[in-house]
């Protein structure tokens, strides 16, 4: 124990340029303590750059892993530093610049199935390289001045590749290695272990995966280990109180904004959440099922940030979402849904970049809308406990905690995590501008087809009709799209009241006044007749819609809808064209 004080006393008395010529003469721990020494340096560099914690983490460890490989090409040992920083500022610059139009994966992000692209092979090819040189044997080690061992990866970087790939099994290892080490073909590989080509095939796939899951499992111990060197790992738990454990709107993310406002200092009331965000008018049908999903089947990364912009709120959001429609959760067996369910499923690849921002705005105090916490709907994160890794959330009424790691791990296997970031001063006149112009788009269907076998706007009741027709409505889904539907237009009703009352008296008119009061009678109208359908189709049990008598009189009904929704559009174009410059 002597000896190692004493050693460690001599590393902290060198200087920087002495430690590099130790490097690069194979000494691992001369390496050490140069990342010791300037790591928080370097990563404070990465944060200034990023302004993300997660995403400046994941930087440092890369470029950690760089100067492990290319110590050797630094010629002037007194600027160990300045190379660094060097490193950092290419790697951050890279991966902001590639981040909007996805030119650029990292490790963590790549996803497992198929054959690779040639985005993710070049991501692949770069990780054999790395592997292969971190995994030489003893001899190759000590002959090579450039060669760092895995016990000092493991240690220092907390990103070791080496010790990741101990997450396979003995016999996938060599198949992997074999295969991104060695660059042996699948057929040339079968041969080797005496196995059947779609064996190999299989096995490369699913090692794969297991890697990536690995990867994300010790990016997040990584992302945490940082939070605590640096003095902020603590425990958050906002005061939610009981009121808030209520769902006021069958529109939950309307519900969550709505809840989001009261920490803040532009609190509104829930028909004006519901109107300025456009959801009082909203109308998305699945095709011949009238699916579960329609109310939600929307882009939640362009939808929610416009809405939340119309309140007068800029949006940060983690768009961890698939393109495809998932199964009715209500119909599926239990089993699949509850805590040990979520704990088989892959750890989602944005759940690092997802607790960041979750940290983050719960830090200034305001929670955050996130999807799919315990099922598919919205709900809040409220708090957070570091210490536990426990999430304090809300969802329908559902009070509860839920692990980090089983964040994008329910049903759907999706995440996305909407926070408040930054004020936008409006008018109430700009803001019912905004807000018409979005609601009129998407009327239109002038909205992004996303999901794109969703109907939105107008064309969706043709949809409807249609299923009714068809006779294969699934009755759980289309009783919550009435259900939906029915709640959203009353609130559409409230809104414009609301309106009519909060109007500046400096900008008030007759004319204004009556086009508020005929909007608010059409969606009061239109509430009527889907209460009837309401009470036809109830949820969660949803009646008979494929009884063709049922069938024929829900028909009816919708059909009376649409024009009181063509004239609601209409009336919008008018308020529009009176408070416009």
């Amino acid at each position: 124990m002597e000896a190692t004080a004493d050693k460690r006393t001599d590393w902290d008395e060198m200087e920087d340029s002495e430690l590099v010529i130790r490097a690069q003469a194979g000494e691992r721990e001369a390496f050490g303590e140069l990342v010791r020494r300037h790591r928080a340096k370097v990563y404070g560099y990465a944060r200034a750059i990023t302004q993300e914690s997660y995403l400046a983490e994941d930087i440092v460890q890369d470029a950690l892993m760089r100067a492990f490989l290319h110590l050797s090409k630094l010629v002037d040992a007194g600027r160990f530093l300045p190379w660094m920083q060097r490193i950092v500022r290419n790697q951050a610059y890279t991966r902001l610049k590639s981040r909007p139009t996805l030119q650029e994966q990292t490790f963590t992000e790549l996803e497992g199935g198929g054959r690779l692209s040639a985005q993710e092979d070049g991501e692949w090819n770069d990780l054999d390289r790395i592997l292969f040189r971190l995994n030489r044997t003893a001899n190759e080690a000590a002959a090579s001045a450039n060669a760092p061992e895995e016990k000092l990866l493991q240690k220092e970087t907390l990103h070791s590749l080496t010790d990741i790939i101990h997450c396979l099994k003995p016999r996938e290892r060599m198949i992997f290695e074999s295969h991104f080490f060695d660059q042996l073909s699948p057929q040339e590989i079968a041969k080797l272990f005496q196995l059947s080509s779609a064996n190999v095939y299989q096995i490369i796939s699913r090692s794969r995966k297991k890697v990536i899951q690995e990867k994300i499992r010790v990016t997040v111990d990584s992302y945490m280990k940082t939070r605590r060197d640096m003095g902020i790992m603590s425990k958050r738990i906002l005061d939610y109180g009981k009121e808030f454990h209520e769902t006021g709107t069958w529109t939950t993310a309307a519900d969550v904004i709505y809840k989001m406002l009261r920490y803040t200092d532009r609190k509104l009331s829930l028909p004006m959440v519901m109107g300025l965000t456009g959801h009082a008018f909203r109308i998305n049908i699945v095709p011949k099922s009238v699916h579960i999903a329609g109310p939600t089947g929307y882009n939640f990364s362009e939808v929610l940030p416009r809405g939340l912009h119309n309140i007068g709120f800029h949006a940060k959001v983690i768009d961890g979402m698939s393109p495809n429609i998932g199964e009715n959760s209500n119909l599926l067996d239990p089993s699949l849904t509850g805590k040990d369910a979520m704990g088989k499923r892959s750890i989602h690849r944005e759940l690092p970049r997802a607790l960041d921002l979750i940290h983050r705005s719960l830090d200034q105090g305001i929670p955050v809308l996130a999807w799919d916490l315990f099922f598919p709907e919205f709900g809040t994160v409220y708090g957070y406990d570091d210490e536990t890794r426990l999430l304090y959330a809300e969802e329908c009424g559902k009070v509860e905690t839920l692990p980090f790691d089983h964040l994008g791990r329910s049903v759907l296997e999706e995440i996305f995590v909407l926070a408040i970031d930054g004020k936008v001063d409006l008018t109430l006149r700009q803001q019912l501008q905004l807000a018409l112009e979005s609601a009129i788009e998407h009327y239109e269907g002038r909205e992004s087809a996303i999901p794109a076998n969703c109907v939105k706007g107008l064309a969706a009741y043709d949809a409807w009709l249609e299923a009714l027709e068809g006779g294969v409505v699934e009755p759980n889904g289309h009783a919550y799209n009435i259900a939906v539907l029915r709640d959203a237009r009353y609130y559409g009703a409230e809104f414009f009241k609301e309106l009519k009352q909060a109007w500046p008296l400096e900008e008030k008119s007759e004319e204004l006044a009556r086009h508020f009061d005929k909007a608010s009678a059409l969606y009061e109208g239109m509430y009527e007749k889907l209460d009837d359908l309401h009470r036809m189709f109830p949820f969660p049990q949803g009646g008979q819609p494929n009884d063709p008598l049922a069938a024929r009189e829900a028909r009816g009904l919708v059909e009376g809808i649409k024009p009181l929704e063509s004239q609601a559009l209409e009336c919008m174009k008018e308020i529009l064209a009176l408070i416009g410059d």
